[in-house]
């Protein structure tokens, strides 16, 4: 009994469920954009997900981050000697062999759940977020790719989390909606930009080679002090494009404000102290510039949950990062 409560405090730990509000809000961006256009196309017919249904896929888009953790640990386990060696996976706390067997068996079941009782449809983001998943460690050491695979992996949470609360009119991209998954790709490809910087020296030594580790820190910190203005140049040419036909509301641009001071807060935090221990300080405001920026499109179809989901990511971020005090884990 000791051994097994052992193993689930370190699976936690390894989960890093402090993270796990960008599949939580990334899935959530689908859901709501779901309930808004959705009974539009079906008139006639109940298509909003019952409670029960949306608990699940708020479930299973939290639990999403952590799983794939542990898949990470283990296929990052070089790096993560240097990087952060009190890690469960480094340390030998968590036995891989269990972990592994236990994350399987997991996904295994979050998928048949999705295709018998949610929506068929949604396991084909679902199994695709975990292939991305998985190549993500290799892409890694592919300068840009990381970055663009990580964007596409949090992506098909918003995907799933559209499709998995029930039919969807044809067709089913359209140009506002490969607009609104623009956004969070490019939100969290930048996010985990920033999050390259603590992991510089054990990427180097592991011969990944990161867009930090290849052009440097210097460098690599201008580029990240640019590219924080990147998410507010893209919605505002895709606003004015047309390819947003929802008017938008004066809460959707406080939160969009809020969110531009946040990245380029962020922007300023790594460009001060863009190597050793101080950058895993920073990675709380990186993570909720993330995470409530993805709460802000929220507000385009719904501002008042948007509201409530921005605050309460900010608080829970900045929370359970205080619960991890060793920057080394």
């Amino acid at each position: 009994m000791d051994n097994c409560f052992k193993f689930v405090k370190a699976y936690i730990k390894s989960m890093r469920l402090y993270y796990a509000f960008m599949t939580g809000i990334a899935g959530w961006v689908g859901v709501s954009f779901y309930e808004y256009v959705t009974p539009v196309f079906y008139a006639d017919v109940q298509v909003i997900p019952s409670t029960e249904k949306k608990i699940l896929i708020l479930i299973f888009l939290f639990l999403g981050w952590g799983i794939n953790q542990i898949f990470n640990d283990f296929m990052g386990l070089q790096e993560d000697r240097i990087n952060a060696p009190h890690r469960p996976m480094v340390t030998g706390e968590l036995n891989i062999a269990a972990a592994l067997s236990v994350s399987v068996a997991v996904l295994i079941g979050v998928s048949l759940i999705t295709y018998y009782y949610l929506e068929p449809l949604a396991l084909l983001p679902l199994l695709a977020g975990i292939g991305l998943n998985l190549i993500y460690e290799p892409a890694k050491g592919k300068g840009i790719w990381g970055n663009v695979v990580f964007g596409l992996t949090i992506t098909m949470c918003t995907v799933f989390g559209f499709l998995a609360c029930g039919p969807v009119a044809r067709p089913l991209f359209t140009k506002e909606r490969i607009s609104i998954l623009s956004m969070v790709w490019l939100l969290n490809a930048l996010m985990t930009y920033f999050t390259y910087f603590k992991d510089y020296e054990g990427d180097k030594a592991a011969g990944r080679k990161t867009i930090v580790v290849k052009y440097g820190i210097e460098k690599s910190k201008m580029f990240g002090a640019i590219s924080s203005f990147l998410p507010s140049i893209a919605f505002i040419a895709i606003y004015k494009s047309g390819c947003i036909t929802v008017p938008l509301s004066s809460t959707f641009w406080i939160l969009a404000m809020l969110t531009v001071f946040l990245e380029l807060w962020t922007a300023f935090l790594y460009y001060k102290n863009p190597a050793y221990e101080k950058t895993s300080y920073s990675l709380a405001t990186n993570s909720r510039a993330c995470a409530c920026g993805q709460a802000a499109f929220i507000g385009i179809y719904n501002d008042q949950l948007a509201t409530l989901l921005f605050l309460v990511t900010y608080i829970l971020v900045g929370f359970l990062f205080d619960l991890h005090k060793d920057s080394k884990e």
